[in-house]
């Protein structure tokens, strides 16, 4: 486990990234936490006293990643940017998220969507799997799981099915 005291930064403009919180990790503080690692990876630990896990530690084309800190997160921290913060961090190693049971009936219902689905990089599997989880309504829940199994069925990917549902609303 690395220990690393460092600020809440914010990014004013960044593309997608413009008004998220985060935490830089360094590639030097990253390859403690895993070795040689380009790609985005998962932490568990503390931030201060608060305990995470499945964190995303995700590469930036500068050097090193950003841990990004979400609202509830700051909340709980009673945090914001510029706020100096204590990490104790390690590579979260059993982290996984799983396919709601919902959502494999749903796509099981017609020939060849659950198996698409399945065919996805697991990282895109996850887009879908986060945006459905964070429903907080049925009306909501029900809207988003239609909305993905018309996504498997023209073979859409996240983007471009939230892209195209943005445009019949």
């Amino acid at each position: 486990m690395i220990y690393l005291k460092t600020e809440i930064e914010k990014y004013e403009s960044n593309g997608e990234k413009t008004g998220w919180s985060y935490v830089h990790i360094s590639q030097e503080i990253a390859d403690q936490i895993k070795p040689n690692s380009r790609r985005g990876f998962r932490v568990k630990g503390f931030i201060d006293e608060l305990a995470i896990n499945g964190l995303s530690a995700t590469p930036i084309k500068e050097d090193g990643f950003i841990i990004p800190l979400n609202k509830n997160i700051r909340k709980a921290l009673k945090k914001e940017e510029g706020a100096v913060i204590e990490l104790q961090l390690e590579f979260d190693a059993d982290f996984k998220i799983e396919m709601p049971e919902v959502l494999e009936v749903c796509l099981a219902q017609e020939e060849g969507l659950l198996e698409y689905f399945l065919s996805l990089p697991k990282s895109h599997q996850n887009y879908f799997i986060n945006w459905l989880n964070t429903a907080k309504t049925e009306p909501t829940l029900t809207k988003r799981l239609v909305m993905l199994v018309n996504a498997m069925a023209l073979k859409q990917d996240f983007g471009l099915m939230i892209r195209s549902n943005r445009q019949k609303d």
